[in-house]
């Protein structure tokens, strides 16, 4: 029999939410992420909890319990119970009656073994009670030993109910998947059946590629989007080929795993649009591409040490080589302030002319290593002026 250790079971809040539905008679189990992360030994950020209890009957039995219960997602059967200041989406056992691909119409069903079989891959499919014993209707704790990602039966079947099990697909596959080993039938039925992702919102398509740039290594999913045609489909004009050697960039140089940084390498058409970056991570893509375009420097003095690190980073990736001082460099440059200010040129300078003085001021301070003084920019300033 297996069982999971984790300390959120011991946690007073969880425990009072499956007590206020097991002590009534139902089935009240632990699904999902927490139960797959707690069995890799690897953190757990969310506890979902799947019942056989109606989502009237569960927020009944909670509130009963002193409990604070919202129905965040009542036509799906999701009740969000408050228990100690968290939140538990406790949420019925369900089976499929109709999908277009993009939602579904559920009944719900008081067994476990229907609600398994509508997740989406079998290592997302196992279930454990209070005392940490998993229940695995399908097959999940073989394909999670072998880090095999294998959708719950027929592949198609799974895609079809909902497009975006794509992306998840090659998402969990760089999370959890081990390398070189993807299932054949999970891919082909994800390259067949690509154009479904035509009907899926950008905010859905962005959510699942931040998540599957953010991975340790996503490389080998990226390198198996490209092969299938997805990647284009999604992001045109994006070409992954570099990332291994950017991610061992990262690696040999401690840089932490970034997903701005990846998807600029990839250099997308309009990466901003297709997946419908926030204003601050499309401003943050825009500066990665003018500093990709300027001396290390320069990147570092006009827009910071991050960008400059992560689009020299990017340079090397694509076989521009690193200086070795390289780091050293990006940090003078960010500390470096022009000791130059409009008011030093005036009144001799104003308009314009006092604003190409400064501009080209500090172009030769740039340019000189940030070691010209004031005096000396002071008189390259108005020199410039004169002619």
């Amino acid at each position: 029999m297996t069982r999971i250790s984790a300390s959120f079971l011991n946690d007073s809040g969880l425990r009072q939410v499956l007590a206020a539905l097991t002590d009534a008679g139902h089935q009240a189990l632990i699904v999902g992420g927490a139960v797959r992360n707690s069995l890799l030994d690897e953190p757990v950020s969310d506890i979902d909890i799947a019942t056989s209890a109606l989502p009237d009957e569960t927020r009944r039995l909670t509130e009963a319990a002193g409990l604070r219960a919202v129905p965040t997602g009542i036509e799906h059967g999701t009740i969000t119970v408050v228990a100690n200041g968290h939140g538990y989406e406790v949420t019925t056992f369900r089976r499929d009656v109709e999908t277009d691909g993009r939602r579904a119409v559920v009944a719900f069903s008081d067994c476990i073994d229907e609600d398994a079989r509508r997740r989406d891959f079998t290592m997302n499919a196992l279930y454990a009670d209070w005392t940490g014993k998993v229940f695995d209707p399908v097959g999940g704790l073989p394909d999670l030993a072998a880090r095999r990602l294998r959708f719950v039966g027929e592949p198609r079947a799974r895609i079809t109910e909902d497009y975006l099990r794509i992306l998840r697909f090659y998402r969990f596959h760089a999370w959890y998947g081990a390398k070189g080993a993807a299932d054949p039938a999970a891919l082909a039925a994800c390259a067949d059946l690509a154009s479904g992702l035509d009907g899926i919102s950008a905010e859905r398509i962005g959510a699942e590629m931040r998540k599957l740039l953010a991975a340790p290594d996503p490389a080998e999913s990226v390198a198996l989007m490209q092969q299938a045609g997805i990647l284009a489909r999604i992001l045109p004009g994006a070409d992954g080929r570099d990332l291994p050697a950017l991610i061992a960039a990262e690696a040999a140089c401690g840089q932490l795993a970034a997903w701005p940084c990846r998807l600029a390498l990839l250099g997308a058409d309009d990466a901003v649009s297709k997946l419908r970056l926030s204003r601050d991570e499309a401003t943050q893509q825009k500066k990665l591409a003018e500093a990709l375009a300027l001396p290390l420097a320069e990147a570092a003095y006009r827009h910071g040490a991050r960008i400059a690190e992560s689009a020299a980073l990017i340079l090397h990736a694509r076989g521009i080589p690193l200086c070795p001082d390289w780091q050293q460099r990006i940090e003078r440059a960010t500390e470096a302030r022009l000791p130059l200010t409009a008011r030093d040129l005036m009144p001799d300078l104003n308009g314009p002319a006092l604003g190409e003085a400064l501009r080209r001021a500090e172009n030769a301070y740039i340019a000189n290593d940030f070691t010209l003084t004031r005096d000396q920019l002071l008189q390259i300033a108005l020199e410039t002026s004169a002619i």
